[in-house]
């Protein structure tokens, strides 16, 4: 039988943090899952670490050939799960015991939710936390999946967090056509939008996930490129969904997003001597 859960994996160069993402995963209290984790012709020594675990009757290992950016790994993994529900971790991020357990039991109680998403903390390379408990912009229980995403649009950032925030329904994400990047760093918050517009939203006001500010992370470098993005992505909705997102919301999401990317580039800054796990 299938598992209630596919748990998936794209790594890629995540050397010094994939033992303890999948450890993370391999601690849940829900233990009704798989884990599906697909190297992207990593550089560094992340396949050797990988290939540590494959013993674990839960874990598949994979291999994905170089190029086609996130979205060959992202649906790589995808592609591979068969579990009714779909969770992505990338491959430096952190899932707290209770994650599934917790995530399971809201999106089953309401049958009409494709997307559930809670709180995340920010850590630095070590996993010490920089910034508690944070996303979903004041949202609490279940909304109407539109307006989860009119609220994502006027706030100007990813209110639903990275990929380990999140639980979706397997089979929605296939309807929509799986992950979205036609705005490459928003291939998350872009593929949230397309499940949602499908259904209801639930939010879980717990953390449970980390995500990890690290030198690797792609959001340090290209913050500039980021609000252009988010721009293109709210006008892109726009166009799409004219009854859902107004252009008055376009025009303050963009405001927004615009000073969030100079915040985010500040607050980079001031961290950057914890971004990696070798003291300077």
């Amino acid at each position: 039988m299938s598992p209630k859960v596919s748990v998936v994996v794209p790594a890629y160069n995540n050397e010094d943090y994939i033992a303890a993402t999948i450890e993370s995963i391999l601690a849940q209290s829900f233990t009704d899952f798989e884990l599906i984790i697909a190297d992207h012709s990593s550089t560094d020594g992340t396949k050797a670490i990988i290939e540590k675990y494959s013993s674990d009757s839960r874990i598949t290992v994979l291999d994905t050939e170089a190029g086609g950016g996130a979205l060959r790994n992202w649906n790589r993994v995808t592609e591979a799960a068969s579990g009714e529900y779909l969770k992505l971790v990338c491959g430096d991020d952190i899932l707290y015991p209770r994650s599934l357990e917790v995530q399971v039991a809201a999106i089953e109680e309401h049958p009409e939710v494709t997307l559930v998403a809670s709180t995340r903390d920010i850590v630095d390379a070590r996993g010490v936390v920089v910034v508690p408990r944070r996303g979903l912009a004041g949202i609490t229980g279940t909304v109407r999946g539109a307006e989860a995403v009119r609220r994502t649009v006027v706030v100007g950032s990813n209110i639903f967090g990275e990929p380990a925030c999140v639980l979706v329904r397997r089979e929605t994400l296939v309807k929509v056509g799986l992950w979205d990047s036609q705005f490459p760093y928003l291939i998350d918050e872009t593929t949230y939008a397309r499940v949602l517009l499908e259904g209801d939203f639930r939010a879980v006001v717990e953390p449970l996930a980390a995500f990890r500010i690290s030198d690797s992370q792609w959001s340090v470098r290209l913050v500039h490129e980021q609000s252009a993005q988010a721009a293109g992505f709210h006008r892109w909705l726009r166009a799409e969904h004219p009854s859902v997102i107004s252009a008055f919301d376009v025009t303050v999401g963009n405001a927004r997003a615009w000073l969030m990317a100079r915040i985010r580039r500040f607050a980079y800054l001031w961290l950057r001597r914890r971004m990696n796990t070798i003291d300077e």
